[in-house]
């Protein structure tokens, strides 16, 4: 089990121990490090593991909060078997990404033909939201707006079934989102060129231009899968040279 999912277990212990419910704050950072015997850093990771599922929500400034109780956080597939495969094997995550492109595509072309004022605000809303997240240095709370524009795409096609699977996938699709934000927006030309994909969705479908919709969706997650897969290929060769250099030293 990774370190950050063993924390996360410490922190269900704690906040039942407690007994704390929704809407309380969790001791400060200092502190909870302090009674859990971890590094601030490695708490850090935990909380922000929880924040991208919607568990926790930290404020700047103001501490994090509990937004789901202990109990029902399996639910939420906090240390899901799917999410350690996404994090741990890039494969898997790519195939994730795979389906969201056969999925995503049709809900935008869908989209474009039926959405509604009110449809089209909430995605309006979400996009700026992303912005204002980012802006701010939060990829937690990003990652979840992030989630919510497509999820709102998919809800302003008006098919039933596609809003089903997007629905009963959305903790999925939070989770990879969120492990593609971590190495994509590191880069400052690709999280402009992410936004610029977005704009371009929303733009499309502003104008129900069903075509132009569904090629900017399968244009952005492509983005993704080859700018992804092209991080985790210079990853593994600087671990190779590295290794190599050990063994040379040796």
């Amino acid at each position: 089990m990774r370190i950050s999912d063993q924390l996360v277990k410490q922190l269900q212990h704690l906040i039942a121990q407690r007994n704390l419910k929704i809407g309380d704050r969790l001791p400060a950072e200092r502190q909870l490090a302090e009674q859990l015997g971890i590094s601030r850093p490695s708490l850090r990771e935990a909380i922000q593991q929880l924040n991208s599922l919607g568990v926790l929500k930290s404020r700047r400034g103001d501490g994090t909060y509990i937004q789901v109780l202990p109990e029902q956080w399996s639910q939420q597939n906090i240390v899901d078997p799917i999410n350690m495969l996404m994090e741990d094997d890039p494969l898997y995550r790519f195939d994730v990404q795979e389906t969201r492109l056969i999925l995503e595509g049709g809900c935008a072309w869908y989209a474009a033909l039926r959405a509604t004022e009110q449809d089209r605000a909430k995605i309006h809303r979400y996009f700026d939201e992303i912005a204002l997240h980012q802006n701010q240095g939060d990829s937690a709370k990003a990652a979840i707006a992030d989630a919510k524009f497509h999820l709102a795409i998919a809800e302003a096609s008006h098919n039933a079934v596609l809003i089903q699977i997007m629905r009963s996938v959305f903790d999925l699709l939070r989770y990879n989102v969120f492990l593609g934000r971590k190495k994509v927006y590191s880069h400052p030309l690709s999280a402009e060129q992410l936004s610029d994909q977005h704009l371009q969705v929303m733009n499309a479908i502003d104008r129900q231009d069903a075509q132009a919709a569904k090629d900017a969706m399968c244009g952005h997650i492509n983005f993704v899968i080859h700018f992804v897969r092209s991080l985790d290929e210079d990853d593994a060769r600087l671990k190779r040279v590295t290794r190599l250099h050990r063994i040379q030293d040796s």
